[in-house]
């Protein structure tokens, strides 16, 4: 198909169509591979931006959800001016602002498109291939005498990739599971509770994060808050300290993950041990210190590396020069300072916004 520089009514309708299939697509390849994920989203801009006119984009940026994203990308492009490091360097700082600019894009296709549907079930579908593939790597770890995964439970990526996705499909099955209740459909219901628990027991029992476990609490208040309201989130609260304390007292993995998290920093802080928990706390009052330095603009696109480098010393964590400082708040700050900390939190609260508006299963993911 030849297009002109923009696409006919006809071929305006082609690339929509595909752009939606290829946000599915996106969303099965995102549990499993980040270079397919990124070879799906190169196609998706390529064929969703000949298709925006020029009233969707103005109507859009009237809209904070969406011009908030554009500005943050915007001030870091702009950051690239004050950075102290290499072009090269600037433009690989920029590369984590890129991905931002995606949501506007998503806003733009989905309020004209009725597949959004399909990109969660896609997503879900994916995530239960790889729950299912978790089990088989805990049962057949080796296939003709070669081991093919990457660890016990652990098919692809890392484990703080997979328990993000198991927390997503868990607690997206869990909302739809309540739906189903109240509508009556009780097996539908249980169905879904049982796959919900699944996900979470491979969390729990094989592959465990502790990201994914602190996050649980807080999404067990916002489900609480969207489906019963505040005196719902009482009760599921309870439940969910009773399920806590169950988990706790049957998972090694949970006890040994969470329990071990002041040992860890208390090692760091008394013998500079590196562990991960003790790693996360020196970037965190490096990162803090390097903000300080320059707080208004901060230290220009790409410098993360660079502020660590100058604040490493001795060994231990404290000699490490990381290119994150595992918070995003602090990557900002660092990279844009505190007017870059106001955007993306301003960003933030703009897409919570919409989540307390919004209805059913999208806006709840």
């Amino acid at each position: 198909m030849t297009l002109a520089l923009k696409p006919n009514a006809a071929q305006r309708e082609s690339l929509m169509r595909i752009a939606d299939w290829l946000v599915v697509g996106i969303a099965v390849a995102l549990p499993w591979s980040t270079s397919a994920t990124i070879i799906g989203v190169a196609l998706w801009a390529l064929a969703v931006i000949p298709t925006i006119e020029p009233q969707d984009l103005k109507r859009e940026m009237s809209r904070p959800a969406a011009l908030l994203p554009v500005a943050l990308f915007a001030l870091a492009v702009i950051g690239m001016l004050w950075s102290p490091v290499i072009l090269k360097e600037r433009i690989g700082g920029l590369d984590s602002f890129l991905k931002i600019l995606t949501i506007p894009l998503l806003f733009i296709q989905f309020r004209r498109s009725e597949r959004g549907h399909w990109v969660l079930g896609g997503f879900l579908l994916s995530g239960l291939l790889l729950l299912a593939t978790s089990g088989l790597s805990m049962v057949a770890p080796t296939i003709g005498g070669r081991a093919w995964s990457k660890s016990y439970g652990l098919p692809v990526k890392d484990y703080i990739a997979q328990s993000a996705v198991f927390t997503i499909c868990a607690f997206g099955v869990f909302y739809l599971a309540i739906d189903a209740f109240r509508l009556r459909w009780r097996f539908l219901g249980a169905v879904l509770v049982v796959l919900g628990l699944l996900f979470l027991a491979d969390m729990f029992f094989v592959v465990t994060s502790r990201t994914a476990l602190l996050t649980i609490p807080f999404l067990l208040v916002l489900i609480g808050i969207r489906q019963f309201g505040w005196k719902g989130t009482v009760a599921v609260c309870i439940i969910g300290g009773v399920v806590a304390a169950a988990v706790w007292a049957a998972s090694p993995n949970v006890r040994q993950r969470l329990g071990n998290l002041f040992v860890e920093v208390e090692a760091y802080r008394t013998s500079n041990e590196q562990t991960s928990a003790g790693q996360r706390v020196d970037f965190w009052t490096r990162a803090a210190k390097s903000i300080a330095d320059a707080p208004v603009l901060g230290h220009g696109t790409g410098s993360i590396r660079e502020s660590f480098r100058r604040t490493a010393v001795g060994h231990g964590p404290s000699s490490l020069v990381p290119v994150n400082p595992h918070n995003q708040i602090l990557a900002v700050g660092i990279q844009l300072g505190f007017v870059g900390v106001f955007l993306l939190i301003a960003f933030w609260i703009s897409h919570f916004a919409l989540f307390l508006k919004g209805t059913g299963i999208v806006s709840w993911v």
